[in-house]
């Protein structure tokens, strides 16, 4: 699938896609200091654009910006209405949005913090990002030889770029061995999360989920939660360790990208088809997103193209 658009914006303006380049010596290229976003817009029955939870999205853009003391020139409504405006030069109600915040070029070594800061948003179509069939049948998941960066070893709540060289390592490891996504444990052998998503394991009526402790409190993840609640199910926010996702009845994956995926197998055991309940979680959220749930309305930023 392709990432070509017509415009990405770029610093506070809409630029060719073309012409939307960096030098080959910006710090965040060399040393993977950089935060960023990924932000779903659904098309609406009424023909409109609508940006799922973006205010959700921007302020954690802005609290990682913060984190990694990286101060931006914009305040959150102007990097919401510039989400918005990128979307609609594209011409696109359906589509994938990436704001980035990088550091260019100038100065280098670890110890450089004056380079200029970037911002640069761009959009593109995407579809289900473990593919349709893992969406309808579920995925196959492997439990990682890479662990989860510790709480201490990084920054769990920020959305860094240089974090995810642990979870491509961990995708890599998992596609070559047979499987399409890695589910990751921490220093202590607790179950975290997969490389970009979050994990729900159901046992009867009894659901679990990592606490925010050791990885990154997913908006979806968030989402699922609400979802649940609304259904009549309750939520424990845990540790527990992967025997936990073995004899689960379902075991689900939430992310921006990932949206609600079902997992039917772990490390070669059984999980079982797509349970009711995590099918249900999906087909409200991909319904709720699309302006379908009436309580979820006011998470959509509706826009026109």
């Amino acid at each position: 699938m392709s990432i070509r658009s017509d415009y990405v914006w770029m610093d506070g303006e809409l630029v060719p896609y073309d012409k939307a380049h960096v030098h080959v010596l910006s710090h965040t290229l060399h040393y993977g200091l950089g935060v960023f976003e990924g932000i779903r817009s659904y098309a609406q029955d009424d023909g409109s654009g609508g940006v799922f939870r973006l205010d959700e999205h921007i302020e954690r853009l802005f609290d990682s910006a913060r984190m990694c003391m990286i101060d931006l020139d914009y305040s959150e409504s102007e990097v919401r209405e510039a989400c918005i405006q990128t979307l609609q030069a594209n011409k696109l109600v359906e589509g994938y949005i990436r704001p980035l915040v990088f550091l260019g070029h100038g100065a280098m070594g670890l110890g450089a913090r004056a380079n200029k800061v970037h911002l640069i948003i761009a959009v593109w179509p995407w579809g289900a990002y473990l593919g349709d069939e893992g969406m309808n049948v579920g995925i196959r998941a492997a439990t990682s030889s890479f662990t989860r960066h510790s709480v201490n070893a990084n920054l769990q709540r920020a959305k860094v770029t240089g974090h995810y060289v642990n979870s491509i390592l961990a995708r890599y490891e998992a596609n070559d061995n047979g499987y399409d996504e890695a589910i990751m444990l921490d220093h202590n052998g607790f179950v975290a999360e997969g490389t970009g998503e979050n994990l729900f394991v159901i046992k009867g009526r009894k659901i679990k989920t990592p606490s925010i402790t050791n990885i990154l409190g997913g908006i979806t993840r968030q989402t699922s939660i609400e979802i649940l609640n609304s259904l009549g199910y309750d939520v424990i926010e845990t540790q527990f360790g992967r025997d936990a996702l073995y004899v689960a009845d379902e075991v689900f994956m939430t992310g921006t990208a990932a949206e609600i995926t079902p997992i039917r197998e772990i490390d070669r055991r059984q999980i079982g088809d797509p349970g009711e309940i995590s099918l249900l979680v999906q087909r409200t959220y991909l319904d709720g997103v699309r302006g379908r749930v009436d309580w979820m309305l006011p998470m959509i930023t509706k826009y026109s193209v």
